[in-house]
């Protein structure tokens, strides 16, 4: 188990926080995590494309031309695939991309990639990111910037943070993404140079995944 010091929005540091090994110490399977991530890309496509057929296309319904006597092929449409505004041969029909990934599976992948991240010291704990009760992307923004200078950092928080969520929610500009505790993925995180836990999402984190690893 190793530890990492918690940063204050005053830059300063609060103490520190125990990173159990189980979570953040463990080796990174790269094809089990390239299996999770293609399957998290895949249940993003929406497979709403649609190629409408011969019978589908509107018009056609008179044959062009007699069938003997002109010297061309017979054709009974011109809607028939070969005609431009035709229909479309095995085109593209509406689809279900998912794939079907066990839980354990996700819950290993993630954990080798918070590992890998924390074993190279890119894995920060604040205890926030403002000071006070008011918003401010301002002092959210410098308190980021004390804890990593890297270009896309991963943000997570828990869903009844406000304060924090409404002072970091306008820096999506600025390489920054935010994310609940609970919907911490694979894909996020490698996709994040450096990845930034509240010490409390990082407490709600720790709780589900141990539920999780049961």
């Amino acid at each position: 188990m190793t530890t990492v010091g918690v940063l204050t929005p005053e830059g300063t540091t609060a103490g520190t926080v125990e990173l159990p090994a189980e979570v953040f110490d463990v080796q990174a399977n790269i094809p089990l995590m390239h299996q999770v991530v293609v399957a998290q890309l895949a249940a993003a496509r929406q497979g709403t494309h649609k190629a409408k057929t011969r019978g589908e296309v509107a018009g056609g319904g008179k044959k062009p031309y007699k069938q003997k006597g002109t010297g061309r092929a017979r054709q009974g449409s011109i809607r028939a695939p070969q005609f431009t505004g035709g229909g479309v041969v095995h085109g593209p029909v509406p689809r279900d991309y998912s794939q079907r990934t066990p839980k354990k599976m996700k819950v290993a992948a993630l954990r080798g990639a918070l590992s890998d991240r924390a074993r190279e010291g890119r894995l920060h704990v604040v205890e926030g990111f403002v000071t006070g009760e008011k918003p401010s992307t301002k002092e959210a923004l410098k308190t980021l910037r004390t804890a990593t200078e890297r270009k896309r950092v991963l943000v997570v928080l828990t869903s009844v943070d406000e304060l924090n969520w409404l002072s970091l929610r306008n820096l999506g500009g600025s390489g920054v993404h935010l994310i609940e505790a609970g919907q911490l993925n694979t894909y996020d995180v490698l996709l994040a140079d450096d990845v930034v836990f509240t010490k409390d999402a990082l407490a709600e984190f720790l709780g589900e995944t141990t539920e999780e690893g049961k």
